[in-house]
């Protein structure tokens, strides 16, 4: 039963990581919102349901499983460590860095930081839990799978601020390049099927940002996937509209 109790708190875990609410669970899996919280509250469901949540969610089991070996992992920062990680732009990079599984040695080639500056940042990191600094200055990330950035906080709204001012200041015709923007008109069952096929997309990719981590530097490229969907018509098309 101990399993069982932490296999289904590992899975509300997630849900709240990736913003699910038991009111869209229900609607999806096709109960009712009070039945979805009896059952998580009384942490019974058939191996069936778990799968039609975990369909539903766009949760991979091996995702979930890794989330309950490591139950202690954090899946966000508080408002104030992303405060201070924002007041710092060299904090910021060394943390960027470090998600992307960036060594120290590179940091320092890649970087203006000297040895000392990047070692510093690691030991604020540690404190804030973000990681774990070991000898040599290797790192263990103690942030899980599922991590985000707060909704509307300090991090996503610096990356807000520089998709607007520079990240789509391009013509996406490059290598490795693409934007694709697409206009339609769809009903609520459509443009929900949508959301979930996109939230697949970035967590395949996700996925196989972990299993690329430990090849070499020079190996890799970064790169940023947006995705962006919301009901959106130009304020010039809505200004022509009848009132």
């Amino acid at each position: 039963m101990a399993h069982a109790i932490t296999l289904v708190d590992t899975l509300k875990r997630l849900l709240k990581a990736r913003g699910v609410t038991y009111a869209e669970l229900a609607a999806k899996i096709g109960m009712s919102e009070a039945s979805v919280k009896r059952m998580f509250s009384q942490r019974n469901f058939t191996l069936e349901r778990l799968d039609e949540i975990l369909l539903a969610a766009g949760i991979e089991f091996d995702e979930l499983s890794a989330a309950q070996r490591e139950p202690n992992l954090v899946s966000q920062l508080t408002l104030a460590q992303e405060k201070e990680l924002i007041e710092d732009p060299r904090l910021l990079v060394v943390a960027v860095s470090a998600m992307n599984h960036i060594g120290y040695a590179d940091i320092v080639r890649e970087y203006d930081l000297t040895e000392a500056e990047v070692t510093g940042y690691l030991v604020r990191l540690d404190k804030i839990g973000f990681l774990e600094l070991l000898p040599n200055n290797r790192v263990k990330l103690l942030i899980s799978r599922t991590f985000s950035w707060l909704a509307d906080g300090p991090i996503q709204g610096y990356f807000r601020r520089e998709a607007a001012h520079d990240y789509l200041n391009s013509r996406f015709d490059g290598e490795f390049e693409m934007m694709k923007l697409v206009n339609m008109m769809l009903t609520k069952q459509s443009s929900a099927a949508l959301l979930e096929r996109l939230k697949q997309v970035a967590s395949d990719f996700a996925h196989q940002h972990q299993h690329e981590a430990r090849l070499p530097l020079e190996d890799r490229k970064a790169i940023s996937l947006m995705v962006a969907v919301r009901p959106w018509v130009p304020q010039a098309f809505k200004a022509l509209r009848r009132r």
